[in-house]
């Protein structure tokens, strides 16, 4: 499924400066993890999503810092943050929600990792967009239904098993 997907750089972020994929390959791994919504788990309401929105935006690690202290109590830096869209009921707008990736912990974590970075950004991607369609990794039963899906969407995209 299609999605339209806002990419947004963080003021202090500079895509060339700190290696961060081309808008078209975040829009094409977001719309590869966006499921048939009338099959999800998830807080998405049940709508027609026939183009559903995502914002996209790269951060740097103050700003997720900041965000993940904020919404998580976690005072330091991560990966990809979700916030899945909370609309009222009677609120009939196509969004699933906004991710935060920050680019300096993903290209790094892909350097200890001795991953391409551009597989790594995809797994994000595809984690976050989970994410915001109600997927998590809380318990143990939840993480391997996540991990299972996040394998086979990264396997259709090229890329190898994350977890591996």
């Amino acid at each position: 499924m299609a999605i339209i997907v806002d990419v947004i750089l963080s003021d202090d972020i500079n895509a060339d400066d700190d290696e961060v994929p081309e808008p078209a390959l975040l829009q094409s791994w977001a719309s590869a993890s966006c499921l048939d919504c009338s099959a999800k788990k998830s807080n998405v309401k049940d709508i027609d999503l026939t183009a559903p929105g995502v914002s996209i935006l790269i951060s740097s690690p103050r700003e997720i810092q900041q965000l993940n202290k904020q919404y998580r109590e976690q005072d330091k830096a991560t990966n990809v943050l979700s916030f899945p869209m909370q609309l009222p009921d009677d609120v009939d707008v196509q969004l699933l929600g906004d991710i935060a990736l920050c680019a300096a912990v993903i290209n790094e974590e892909a350097q200890q990792q001795n991953k391409p970075a551009e597989a790594h950004w995809a797994h994000m991607v595809v984690h976050g967009m989970l994410h915001l369609q109600g997927y998590d990794h809380i318990n143990t039963n939840d993480a391997e239904e996540m991990e299972a899906l996040e394998t086979d969407i990264l396997n259709t995209l090229g890329f190898g098993n994350p977890y591996e």
